[in-house]
């Protein structure tokens, strides 16, 4: 009786070829495809697998717990890798991982496999936290193992076993897109000192060809989470989506990147996130309005730290979780709305609210109205230079 392995996959070229080179090893084959929003499972790659050598694909729908527990924990996090990067592949990891786990337990699978190649970041990402859920399972990783050398290998190999794949050699891209955003590389875009060609992209229009006239979207948060635009609830997916359409036609959330990967070398990656860009501009405003000093900064430090776990792949770890509850507790008075002007590439924060401001008028004035205690700041500021006196 054959062993089963089940396969995180994702229909494109290398978990395609992954399927018939774990096929021919003797494995039974079960591919796992989730739905974190990179567009339904198509009747295309469900038929590719089976082409391949897939005994069975299971298909399930994750693009809400992706948004609600994954996302946008990040997002109160205020978690961006280096900068720039604002994790939407790393976030969709764990999450499939987890479901990569449930389903081998179903279906008394003793092995695991992945197409991550040996020098990424997926890799550490989904074997980490596989070996966290369940230690026992074997994880292969046919991409570490097999011989080809380069991608025009695999879709020789394809070709060869009648297996249709997304990618021609003339557009070799490595694209992964969920909800979230888009992740871009290969092509092209290694070579660092070019331009990313106009296919490069996915769905953001160039800053050069939006429309003049800017757009103005209202993002109402309710302890740190979105849940309203322009005075309207929204679900989460509709919200992500309609972000993610209004900032792409107006140019938001393109970043073209040189990063350091987590096996220490440094990889040039092109990112699309519309919907992430322009929540997280309203999101760290809000908070510089309703945080004092102190837990705002204290935050904005471990912001880094945060990013730094989910990009090396310790979603499912203590300190994680440590963490996660230190941003709730600065969530309780995240609550307000954020008003957001979009205009030629750009996003930009033009009003807030809130039931719990600190801003007071009548203290920052500088009006008739002011009424800060100006004749208090000379003993403050004789306190505060005190321990630095040296006569």
């Amino acid at each position: 009786m054959k062993k089963t392995v089940v396969l995180a996959y994702s229909g494109g070229l290398d978990t395609s070829v992954c399927v018939k080179w774990l096929a021919e090893r003797g494995w039974r084959v079960i591919a796992f495809m989730a739905d974190v929003g990179q567009g339904d499972p198509s009747a295309e790659a469900v038929a590719r697998a089976k082409v391949a050598g897939a005994a069975k694909v299971v298909i399930r729908d994750l693009r809400k717990e992706f948004l609600v527990d994954y996302c946008f924990p990040a997002l109160k996090a205020h978690a961006v890798y280096e900068g720039k990067y604002l994790l939407a592949t790393a976030l969709s990891r764990p999450l499939i991982a987890k479901h990569l786990v449930e389903v081998a337990h179903a279906m008394r699978a003793k092995a695991i496999a992945h197409g991550c190649t040996g020098k990424g970041n997926d890799q550490v990402r989904f074997e980490l936290t596989a070996r966290i859920l369940d230690p026992r399972l074997q994880i292969i990783a046919p991409v570490r193992e097999w011989s080809f050398r380069s991608r025009e290998e695999e879709m020789d190999y394809a070709k060869r076993h009648g297996i249709p794949v997304p990618v021609t050699k003339y557009r070799p891209y490595s694209i992964d897109q969920n909800l979230w955003g888009t992740s871009i590389e290969a092509g092209a875009l290694e070579n660092p000192w070019a331009e990313p060609p106009a296919d490069t992209f996915r769905s953001i229009r160039p800053p050069g060809r939006t429309a003049a006239r800017p757009a103005y979207v209202t993002i109402g948060l309710t302890r740190g989470v979105p849940t309203q635009l322009n005075g309207r609830a929204a679900l989460p997916i509709a919200l992500v989506q309609r972000l993610n359409a209004l900032g792409a036609a107006y140019g938001v959330g393109r970043a073209d990147i040189i990063e350091s990967r987590v096996v220490g070398i440094k990889s040039r990656e092109v990112y699309e996130a519309p919907a992430g860009t322009i929540l997280l501009e309203a999101h760290q405003d809000l908070e510089r309005m309703v945080l004092d000093r102190e837990l705002l900064h204290l935050k904005q430090r471990l912001a880094g730290t945060y990013a730094e776990l989910i990009y090396g792949g310790l979603w499912e770890t203590p300190m994680k979780a440590a963490l996660d509850a230190f941003v709730d507790v600065t969530q309780r008075h995240v609550t307000g709305a954020v008003r957001v002007k979009l205009c030629k590439g750009t996003c930009q924060v033009v009003g807030r609210r809130s039931p719990h401001s600190l801003y007071r008028q009548r203290l920052a004035t500088y009006s008739a109205r002011d009424q800060f205690d100006q004749c208090a700041a000379e003993g403050f500021i004789k306190l505060t230079g005190l321990p630095y006196e040296r006569c």
